[in-house]
């Protein structure tokens, strides 16, 4: 998990947990967030195929799987959960690693439940 500022675009973010994707992968599903040219080369040359809707204004809009797509709500739904606890939704810690231990917190008592 990495954490960045809250200003920072899903694309950005995106580059930075690069380098750190597994081998092993087979697909990346994101959201409309992740769709750039650059970033769907740099996938498919770590042998990931990309699953990412094209963005409304794209001039040439790039293919995906819709029905591997719909799949992606189970992690929306687990980030849903997550905003349901306060502290996590509204971030009041200042330090990252006070954050990262009220959100696995909040994942162990979500887990339980």
């Amino acid at each position: 998990m990495c954490l960045t500022e809250g200003q920072t675009s899903d694309h950005i973010g995106a580059k930075t947990l690069y380098p750190a994707m597994p081998d092993s992968a087979k697909t990346l599903i994101g959201d409309k967030g992740y769709d750039s040219d650059e970033y769907r080369a740099a996938l498919r040359a770590k042998g990931i195929t990309p699953c990412i809707p094209p963005r409304k204004g794209r001039k040439s809009p790039a293919t995906y799987c819709k029905t591997l797509y719909k799949q992606r709500h189970k992690v929306e739904n687990m980030f849903g959960r997550l905003k349901d606890w306060r502290r996590v939704a509204t971030r009041y810690d200042r330090c990252a690693h006070t954050f990262f231990s009220a959100i696995l917190i909040a994942t162990i008592v979500i887990y339980w439940i």
